[in-house]
């Protein structure tokens, strides 16, 4: 049986749990001046002191099914809640009243105190953040650097509201997924008391459709408006859901205005995002959109070598390039690759040679040559905007042309292999300086201009169709 002692533990614990699911002045309000004075264990009955019958009133009335939900969580799914109220305004003594919903309202009560809805400190928050996806085994690289680093700023300093939400977007398999989780496992490492939640958009999704079915929207809601940093993985899957799209803009609106940090992953950019809601388009363009781009050679050379130190194989430089080069731009399809690797050489007791990689490279990705070239780029750039190669390659510094030139470079930093200062040696003998700057200025205008990022998505299919 539970001391005295051990049952202020558990009230102190009750109004944790209620602190993260009222408003901040409400919990001063009605809840801090709340006492405990007893638990009966045998009757299972709890008597709480209050200061007035109009202190009561409002929390057997407005917050009863939350009074309740914790109530039976923390102490007993069947305990009952007694107030004592300190001033009777007629005899100046105690009175004491049951605050007892009727046996339908206590049954739905009950239904919904056993949900995951039901809110709780921190510490008994499951983040769902997958433990293997960490800062530490995140390969930077040129194509990934700003996301990354903006990631790691968040990490140490979450209390800066610069960029929220940050919104990070990219092809399938270039590492979206890992990076926001290494944001949330830094967060928690820091932070421990921090509630930080990972889900996937269609969690969310089936979460609230469950939350309509069972009647308890309110508790859906108020879960999410508890969070501290909110991550939600492939944000493009609320595309045509209208109702899921609207709770989520309630819950958007509460963390930002309460300075709660937003996270935000998509296979698009906002700017070509369909079928969603323009007032989400506007406030995922709030704070920072920072793309996840394919990486290069040498990315993928060294996202290799990692994952051949971590599974302890031996394999050849000439082995590493040829896979490195001609593997897709994948994470997922490199890291299956390793994993082939690995298997046909146990299985076949074969050492790993270039003629075994070339074999596993064409099953896993559909092995064809790459054909495209920064000279088919530029034709198709220079056809599509109806200027010649020699006002790409001028000193000119009209817009048009310099639209086209920045395009240009845009492409095959996305298309090719090249290093930066190759495209720029390769278009106009620009600097390495001269194109990081024009492959920003395009990222930007694919936001905010969609005529523009409609130009650009057409130049890369045609692009694409000629690989």
């Amino acid at each position: 049986m539970a001391s005295e002692q051990g049952h202020r533990e558990q009230w102190q614990r009750c109004l944790e749990i209620v602190k993260c699911n009222v408003k901040e002045q409400e919990y001063i309000t009605w809840f801090q001046p709340t006492e405990l004075v007893s638990y009966d264990t045998e009757q299972k009955e709890l008597l709480l002191s209050v200061p007035s019958n109009y202190f009561f009133e409002i929390l057997d009335g407005q917050f009863k099914r939350l009074m309740y939900n914790v109530v039976w969580r923390v102490f007993d799914k069947e305990a009952r809640i007694v107030y004592r109220i300190q001033t009777d305004s007629t005899n100046d003594i105690p009175t004491e009243v049951e605050g007892l919903p009727t046996s339908e309202k206590m049954r739905k009560m009950k239904d919904d105190s056993m949900r995951p809805m039901s809110k709780a400190p921190a510490d008994d928050l499951d983040s769902q953040l997958n433990p293997d996806y960490r800062f530490e085994n995140f390969i930077e690289g040129e194509s990934n650097r700003f996301p990354y680093s903006i990631g790691r700023s968040l990490a140490e300093n979450p209390k800066q509201t610069t960029f929220n939400p940050f919104f990070i977007h990219g092809a399938s398999g270039v590492g979206k997924t890992h990076l926001v989780n290494a944001i949330g496992l830094a967060l928690k490492e820091r932070f421990p008391k921090r509630r930080v939640l990972y889900v996937t958009a269609h969690q969310f999704m089936v979460q609230f459709t469950e939350s309509r079915r069972m009647n308890t929207f309110n508790s859906f809601i108020n879960f999410y408006q508890t969070i501290d940093t909110l991550i939600i993985d492939d944000i493009q899957e609320l595309s045509g859901q209208e109702k899921t799209q609207e709770a989520f803009f309630h819950v958007f609106n509460h963390l930002k205005m309460n300075g709660k940090q937003i996270i935000l992953t998509s296979d698009r950019a906002p700017a070509t995002m369909q079928g969603m809601e323009d007032r989400l388009l506007t406030r995922f363009k709030w704070g920072l959109i920072a793309e996840l781009e394919k990486p290069n050679f040498d990315l993928c050379r060294r996202i290799l070598l990692s994952k051949i130190r971590r599974d302890g194989l031996s394999i050849s430089d000439d082995v590493v390039d040829y896979v490195a080069a001609n593997a897709g731009d994948n994470v997922r399809d490199l890291e299956g690759i390793v994993n082939s690797l690995m298997a046909y050489s146990v299985v076949y007791n074969r050492d790993i040679d270039l003629a075994m990689a070339e074999q596993i490279v064409r099953r896993i990705i559909k092995f064809q040559p790459r054909t495209l070239t920064i000279e088919t780029i530029i034709d198709q750039c220079c056809e599509h905007w109806g200027i010649t190669q020699d006002d790409l390659f001028s000193k000119s510094r009209k817009a048009n042309i310099v639209t086209v030139r920045q395009t240009a470079m845009y492409m095959a930093q996305r298309l090719t292999k090249l290093t930066t200062s190759r495209i720029g040696q390769l278009i106009g003998g620009r600097n390495h300086a001269t194109v990081l700057h024009a492959i920003s200025q395009v990222k930007d205008r694919i936001t905010t201009d969609k005529a523009f990022s409609q130009h650009i998505t057409e130049i890369e299919a045609k692009l694409k169709q000629t690989r």
